[in-house]
């Protein structure tokens, strides 16, 4: 998932954000906790059958980008771990997503790969890497798959399909994703809810189909109305994965940094905050820096030692007098 739209839709299009926190998601079901040892990886087909209506329960979907992080969310539960392009507005700084190669996201999806979790690992193809024919959409899917990737993402409809239908016919899963696509920031004008009138979410839903039908095996809806998003479930047999979708699809995907607080600037409507680590983490380097310019830290306790006759060979006692030696 591109995921640039973090405080880029029109306020017309998000709308004040939930409060943060828990408390926001009043009568939610509390979220797993500990790691999930002993839980069976999920896989490809696993994730294809994952349809609401035949009795699934969502799929739980979140993005990471290196190893602390995946192994976070691979702990807590989730069902897919998606090293999105999205790394580059959350982790490297830059305004769209755009800028991200296939080089840099070969190097975090190796990251993730790394803390080799139990969740399906979905790379996203950045921009311009399956966009200039099927030949090289399938050997940029397979520097993703090399990385550690079991399955990409790409974004669009129709014109996709050959790249889908190419990838696909080379053993690499593919999920697909319609709507709001942050990679075609420039040519829809900024990050705004797409498919609002009739002709756009029957032309959504149709897109749909045929990339289904091209083998993706689930697709993500990003920025659609709820409705056209519960039509366009009902339309394909491959689970749909929503972001700013509401809560027909049959799971749900967030960017790590908006659920845990780590975003800058406006939160979109459709973001849930459940923690805010930054201010938890602002708050330990701040207590960290004062205690270093208090001389507390670090103290004896978090200090090695040598015998007394060292000190005295350099011609220096040592702080605090004498101390037991390492043995």
């Amino acid at each position: 998932m591109g995921a640039a739209y973090l405080g880029g839709m029109d306020a017309g299009d998000g709308g004040p954000a939930p409060a943060a926190g828990p408390a926001a998601a009043a009568g939610a079901a509390p979220g797993r906790t500990g790691s999930p040892e002993g839980r069976r990886p999920v896989t490809v087909p696993a994730v294809r059958l994952r349809k609401r209506r035949a009795g699934h329960q969502p799929l739980v979907v979140v993005t990471a980008y290196d190893t602390p992080g995946a192994r976070i969310a691979d702990a807590g539960g989730v069902d897919v771990i998606l090293v999105g392009d999205s790394l580059a507005n959350n982790v490297l700084g830059y305004e769209d997503t755009l800028q991200v190669t296939i080089e840099v996201m070969a190097h975090h999806t190796a990251a993730v790969a790394r803390a080799r979790p139990s969740a399906l690992v979905v790379a996203d193809m950045p921009w311009l890497s399956y966009h200039l024919g099927a030949e090289d959409a399938v050997r940029n899917a397979a520097t993703l798959v090399r990385a550690g990737a079991q399955a990409v993402k790409l974004e669009g409809g129709t014109s996709r399909v050959p790249a889908i239908e190419a990838i696909v016919g080379a053993e690499i899963p593919v999920m697909g994703h319609l709507g709001l696509t942050p990679q075609s920031v420039l040519a829809m004008g900024g990050y705004r809810v797409q498919a609002r009138d009739a002709d756009a979410a029957a032309s959504l839903r149709d897109a749909a189909q045929a990339i289904a039908g091209a083998g993706c095996f689930s697709l993500v809806l990003e920025g659609v109305p709820d409705v056209v998003a519960a039509a366009v479930t009902d339309a394909v047999d491959v689970p749909t994965i929503g972001i700013g979708a509401g809560p027909a699809c049959d799971g749900q995907v967030l960017v790590y940094h908006d659920l845990l607080g780590l975003a800058h600037g406006p939160r979109p409507k459709f973001v849930r905050q459940y923690a805010d680590l930054e201010a938890v983490a602002v708050e330990a380097v701040a207590a960290y820096a004062a205690d270093v310019r208090s001389g507390t830290f670090p103290s004896d306790a978090e200090s090695y030692h040598a015998a007394p006759e060292v000190a005295e060979r350099l011609g220096a006692a040592p702080p605090g007098g004498s101390r037991t030696p390492v043995r």
